[in-house]
């Protein structure tokens, strides 16, 4: 059942997708699949937060109550003009075939949204068959990932701490770089290599209240 904190309304149109943090490839027919949402109303509360239960093989590192404190960690002028956190369920046929995205931010016709997904109960990542990047081997190190491999694949195997300090920062902060992105600097969306960089530093730059909302979250 989806829960969801304010009310909102399905559009027939579908937003601009303009980045996110994704596995090691992915398909647009996950993204024809999902609606996008109307603009909210004047007098809702912002970021509208939307839960869907994830399945019996994931689960959402971080609750959507959380994602909203840790937005509200950040300058004000950050978040601010995010309309939507959207948790959302994950089909188990995208996580096999590895075209899952772990968040993704929409803008569009009055709407910006970060949508996360939820991560399999196995705490692994996986990378298929080809050794992941040096990029991605750091990262995952940075939150206490190890890498390894299973089978013919490379995977990463991550701790609950280590991927609820990466949720916050490495996903949830990056989505907000993106948004920053749209808002104030344009740049192209067909630059992806530069749109990601940006949403990496500005990752990065919120160590300092990531790790703070992570030690607020952990010892409520």
């Amino acid at each position: 059942m989806t829960k969801i904190s304010t009310p909102w309304k399905k559009s027939r149109t579908y937003g601009d997708i303009h980045g996110g943090r994704m596995r090691r490839k992915f398909s647009d027919n996950i993204f024809k699949r999902a609606h996008s949402i109307s603009r909210p109303d004047p007098d809702d509360v912002l970021p509208i937060l939307m839960e869907e239960n994830p399945s019996r093989d994931f689960f959402f590192p971080i609750s959507g109550e959380e994602a909203i404190a840790a937005l509200k960690a950040l300058p004000k002028k950050d978040y601010d003009g995010i309309t939507h956190v959207w948790l959302r369920r994950l089909k188990k046929a995208d996580h096999i075939e590895n075209i899952q995205p772990l968040a993704w931010f929409t803008a569009g016709s009055g709407v910006r949204m970060i949508t996360l997904y939820p991560w399999a109960k196995d705490m692994m990542l996986s990378y298929g068959g080809k050794r992941p990047s040096n990029r991605q081997i750091n990262e995952a190190k940075r939150y206490g990932a190890i890498i390894q491999k299973n089978g013919n694949d490379w995977v990463s195997k991550w701790t609950l701490e280590g991927l609820r300090k990466f949720y916050i920062q490495g996903i949830l902060y990056h989505e907000v770089g993106h948004h920053i992105d749209f808002c104030y600097r344009h740049f192209s969306a067909a630059n992806n290599k530069e749109v990601e960089e940006f949403a990496d530093q500005y990752a990065y730059a919120k160590t300092a209240n990531a790790t703070h909302i992570y030690n607020k979250l952990s010892d409520s």
